[in-house]
């Protein structure tokens, strides 16, 4: 079993800045994924970022240029840097890792905070 706790979040005002981090513990393989998806009212739960355990990120086109995905492998740690927000940010985020084992995936999900940006 893998466990993520996620700390960040909040209230902004449009243009302003936060930060997420994710700590995971528990049974993690060496090559896995760590991302951020965020979910809107009413809206499906969307990748924002991920990374590999090589490093390799990835984006979705709306947060392109403006969030930065990083980690800590040494803690187990994925942050999500955000900047220039906007209010069609505000979501629920969640921390994720996904792993497979014998051909089968597996993934794990942090308990979620919430980002409002006002206008």
């Amino acid at each position: 079993q893998v466990q993520l706790v996620q700390s960040g979040g909040g209230l902004v005002q449009a243009g302003g800045s936060l930060r997420l981090s994710c700590a995971a513990s528990g049974s993690i393989f060496s090559s896995h994924v760590m991302g951020w998806y965020r979910q809107a009212p009413g809206k499906q739960r969307d990748l924002v970022a991920s990374v590999t355990s090589a490093g390799r990120t990835n984006y979705a086109d709306s947060v392109q240029g403006r969030f930065t995905i990083s980690r800590d492998n040494a803690k187990n740690t994925v942050y999500l840097q955000m900047n220039s927000l906007k209010p069609e940010d505000t979501a629920l985020y969640y921390c994720n890792l996904e792993q497979w084992y014998g051909g089968a995936r597996s993934d794990y999900w942090g308990q979620g905070t919430q980002v409002t940006v006002s206008s």
